[in-house]
């Protein structure tokens, strides 16, 4: 039987989303309800887009790219799935950057989690606290995520995304923005 995860969105290349060009997978569901948080049309636990690893695999760009970023939602709240994702970058010579809202000392204490955190090259625990925002370039939301460098694959100077942000128009004629700005996205682009 195939694990199924529930999809929030996949951007198949992205520059400000960790180290080098990078996809980004969005899980879909959150329980966490961080005050604040960027991404709250991920919290739902609602079927948004059921798919297999092997067709989240199957969508990678023609182009290479460095890495896989998960984000949410809370990719843990999916565990099991998060774990064979995770182990297909790592067998697709990717490099995993996670992003969670539990901290690392929650998540050695369940035992699909702990499978997870084994395919990752770099964690960055910790939930939003608003009015807490990061005061560096570093790419994390608020100052008391931190970073777990879980293997030698990158250091914290890998992180320092200059404040940028990606806006791409998909086909259908949406709008998506992802990255880490220090200009609110409202007063950057008129909304």
């Amino acid at each position: 039987m195939k694990t199924l995860l529930n999809i929030h969105a996949i951007i198949p290349s992205s520059r400000v989303n960790g180290p080098g060009a990078r996809v980004v997978v969005f899980f879909q569901g959150c329980g966490r309800s961080c005050p604040g948080c960027f991404n709250p049309e991920t919290h739902s636990f609602e079927e948004r887009e059921i798919l297999s690893v092997d067709e989240i695999f199957e969508r990678l760009p023609d182009a290479a790219v460095e890495g896989l970023t998960v984000s949410g939602g809370e990719p843990f709240a999916q565990a099991e799935g998060l774990a064979l994702l995770l182990k297909g970058a790592r067998a697709r010579s990717l490099s995993t950057v996670v992003y969670t809202g539990y901290a690392i000392e929650e998540l050695n204490k369940i035992e699909a989690a702990r499978e997870a955190v084994k395919y990752i090259d770099v964690l960055v625990d910790g939930p939003f606290i608003e009015g807490d925002k990061e005061p560096t370039l570093l790419a994390r939301g608020s100052s008391n995520q931190r970073f777990h460098f879980l293997t030698d694959r990158y250091t914290e100077d890998d992180f320092i995304m200059d404040g940028k942000v990606e806006v791409t128009i998909k086909k259908d004629g949406a709008i998506v923005e992802t990255g880490f700005s220090r200009v609110p996205f409202r007063a950057g682009f008129g909304r």
